[in-house]
């Protein structure tokens, strides 16, 4: 069952939770755990609200939080969850770009351009004038590498 499905009911939830379903109401309203809606605008609430529910309860019965500060908390929490997410897309769009960058080219003599292996020495005969490897005129270029000129 998939964690994020909405099936549980108000009575479900607190008793999976521990908690009086007017608890439940209580932390939607202050907007501590908000679950789903149905088309009636009942609430649905998913395994993971229960288990974000057990932890409003630990921080309120054995930290000794307030509500308040307990929603403070669950913001930040979230807020960073999303910046993560984030800093793992720049992540992974920093390492294309650098792969990106490494890459060596080969032009052949009619102007096709062909990624050559890193490492590998392509030579004027290994290009054809389809870009694969065969014959043809080669240039090779390596970005960031620019002119030496002063």
């Amino acid at each position: 069952m998939n964690d994020d499905a909405p099936v549980l009911t108000v009575t479900q939830a607190a008793t999976l939770a521990g908690m009086h379903p007017q608890t439940l109401r209580q932390y939607d309203r202050l907007g501590l755990v908000v679950p789903r809606r149905t088309v009636g605008r009942g609430r649905r609430y998913s395994r993971r609200d229960v288990a974000r529910l057990l932890e409003v309860q630990r921080l309120a019965q054995v930290e000794g939080i307030n509500l308040a500060g307990i929603k403070r908390i669950l913001d930040l929490e979230r807020h960073v969850s999303v910046l993560e997410e984030k800093l793992a897309e720049l992540i992974a769009y920093q390492t294309q770009q650098f792969q990106a960058e490494r890459r060596v080219f080969a032009a052949g003599a009619e102007g096709e351009v062909v990624v050559v292996q890193r490492g590998r020495r392509a030579r004027s005969v290994d290009i054809d004038s389809h870009g694969s490897l065969s014959g043809g005129a080669l240039v090779l270029w390596r970005p960031g590498r620019g002119s030496r000129e002063a």
